[in-house]
């Protein structure tokens, strides 16, 4: 903002839309800092190009006048956007009581010891439809990564992580724990048939003795029949 003597003008630059085949437009204020009439008048070095409304007219005392400025729709865009029009907003003290309607044209005339005091505003111009920002991170032409497509990969694996580190130990004791229940197991059942077989080898022997009672027992009969006798007793006692 521009604060002078007579009128603050805001704001300096002047931002319009550029689209071309359509109009744009903006606005300013031009507030009347005095306690006197002050008369203002808007000029423009392309006045072809740009509408100006109102561009003359008288403020009052502490009071702030609304100008809207209409840049005509053009056939082409000027290279890069560039503009080197600009806009020049005079004012001058005039009689209490004025009117107001348009000053006349010679308020505006330098004489000496008269204050004119001048305003000088630029153009920009602005692209209508101006590129999104790509979020940093992303290459061109290949679309952002989800962050929260990645938290939930990432919660995943932890949660298998741990589940995993909980599982693994039990699995251990377990196959520690069931190793000499399956072989203590297997040997019984070993010794079961054991013993079955030798008890069905000592009933066979018994049959075999009672048989032969007329050439009664020969030394290797009894030497076989004690050996199974202990080897059954040692079978039953271990079972």
């Amino acid at each position: 903002m521009f604060s002078g003597d007579l009128l603050s003008v805001r704001p300096l630059e002047l931002k319009f839309h550029f689209e071309v085949n359509k109009q744009s437009s903006c606005s300013m204020q031009l507030t009347n800092r005095t306690e006197q009439y002050v008369a203002f008048k808007i000029k423009t070095t392309n006045p072809k190009r740009y509408c100006v409304r109102p561009n003359t007219g008288i403020v009052l005392p502490g009071m702030t006048c609304d100008v809207t400025v209409t840049m005509q729709a053009q056939k082409e865009a000027p290279p890069d956007l560039q503009c080197k029009d600009k806009f020049l907003v005079q004012s001058v003290v005039v009689e209490n009581g004025a009117t107001l309607k348009d000053p006349a044209p010679e308020m505006f005339n330098k004489v000496p010891g008269k204050l004119i005091e001048e305003v000088k505003m630029r153009v920009v111009y602005l692209p209508a439809n101006p590129p999104s920002p790509v979020p940093e991170g992303s290459e061109e032409g290949s679309p952002p990564r989800s962050s929260s497509l990645d938290n939930v990969a990432q919660s995943s694996f932890t949660f298998e992580a741990v589940s995993r580190a909980f599982e693994e130990p039990f699995k251990d004791r377990a196959l520690q724990v069931s190793s000499p229940i399956t072989k203590l197991t297997e040997e019984k059942g070993f010794a079961i048939q054991q013993n079955q077989k030798l008890r069905q080898e000592l009933e066979m022997l018994r049959k075999d003795l009672s048989r032969s009672k007329q050439g009664g027992f020969s030394i290797m009969v009894v030497l076989l029949v004690g050996i199974l006798g202990i080897l059954a007793g040692y079978a039953i006692k271990k079972s």
